[in-house]
Formats: C-alpha cells, structure tokens, sequence
C-alpha cells in the first residue's frame, strides 16, 4: 500500500474478527511504530500486549466496576468537558456511529450496549495498552511522543490488514488494568489500542469520520499569494 492510501483509507474499526492475530506480526508492527519520532530521542513508550484469558479478566473487571458506578481511574489529565465546535465534532461523529448500528436516540438499552463495548475494548482480540516511564510523569512532551508511536502504531497496522482503535474507554479502572496485564509501577497508563481483523459487516467500521480543511486548521505566513 501507497502511504497516502494508508492515510486515507485508515479508519477506527469497532467491531473484529474473532480470530488471533499472531505475535510476530504485532512484534513487526511496533517495531515500524517506534520509528516515530520523540523529544530528543527519549523514547519514553512502552507497550504491554494482551489477549485471551487475560484481556478477558480486563474486560471483565473494567466493565462490572464501571456499571457498579466505582469512579474511574485513568491515569493522564481529561481536562473539562468539551464544548463549542469541540463539542459539535463529537456529537458528529456519535450521530453518525448511532445511525450506522441504527441506534435510536431514545433506545437507552442499545446505547448503553455501546457504551459496554468501548469498556470491553469492542471485543477485539488484542489489546495494547502504551504507557510511559513515570520519571517522565509532568513533561507534556511524553504525552505528545506516545501519541506519535500510537499513529504509527495505527497506520503500521492498517497497512498490513488489521484495524485498531485508539481508546480510553479499556483503560477506565486502572488497578484493573493494572493487575491483569503485569504492568510495572514505573509505568503510567496513557492509552489502549483495540487491535484485530476487521469485521466488514459490521456497520460502524464503515463510517469515515469528517475533517475539518486546511484553510481551517492552518495558517500560513510569510508566503506569497
């Protein structure tokens, strides 16, 4: 595949294929990942990749200590809830996921059932969860290098057919995660990645959410007309 096509064609997947996605080819996966670049080479990621019994136990434990109404516990900032044009963008993309699955807007009981699978890491059959080093914990440069691994880490994999969806739902109850997938406590917990083949029936793959132009996201100076 070209990159532009990768680019382009690259979307969120929701729904997976049941079946394994074998080792090697995930080793080869983060490897072209973490080629992305970071703040004078630090490398601050690391990756914890989890599948059958224990991804199962994550998915369990998240999803019951959430609908029991236990707080959640991710460990990076949210900062305040979006608003404006923010906001707009993410009822946008909501209103265009629910009509796909054909979720009405007063069907309380299917929209609830989305909101499991985000907590269940939509049922892919691997999950990658990308943490840092907790030396790094306060640097905003971390933060912004994980996300660069995680792109590349995303478009890696949709070059090779596997889809992927970043997320922060899987990672809601982090002594959860915790626990279950090993992680060190010189690690900090920045984001999950759902990770499988897709599954091309299932109507939410094929939604392409929408970008705002050019002309609105950048300015340029110092350019002729």
């Amino acid at each position: 595949m070209q990159f532009d096509d990768v680019v382009l064609g690259r979307r969120s997947i929701r729904g997976y294929k049941p079946d394994p996605v074998p080792r090697a080819l995930i080793e080869e996966i983060l490897a072209l990942a973490m080629r992305a670049p970071s703040s004078m080479n630090t490398q601050p990621w690391n990756f914890y990749v989890i599948t059958g019994e224990p991804l199962d136990r994550i998915r369990a434990g998240n999803t019951d200590r959430m609908v029991a109404g236990v707080p959640q516990s991710r460990e990076f900032r949210t900062g305040q809830a979006f608003a404006g044009h923010h906001r707009d963008r993410q009822i946008g993309v909501a209103k265009q996921l629910f009509s796909a699955m054909g979720i009405a807007r007063d069907d309380k009981d299917q929209r609830q059932d989305w909101v499991l699978r985000g907590f269940r890491q939509f049922d892919a059959p691997v999950c990658v969860i990308v943490t840092y080093d907790r030396v790094l914990d306060g640097s905003d440069d971390t933060p912004f290098d994980c996300g660069a691994v995680a792109t590349a880490l995303v478009t890696a994999a949709w070059s090779r057919g596997l889809g992927t969806v970043i997320n922060s739902q899987g990672i809601m109850q982090s002594p959860v995660v915790r626990e279950h997938a090993g992680i060190a406590d010189d690690q900090v917990i920045m984001k999950s990645i759902a990770l499988g083949w897709p599954d091309e029936s299932f109507p939410a793959n094929a939604v392409v959410s929408d970008r705002k132009s050019v002309d609105e996201a950048a300015v340029f100076v110092g350019f002729a007309e």
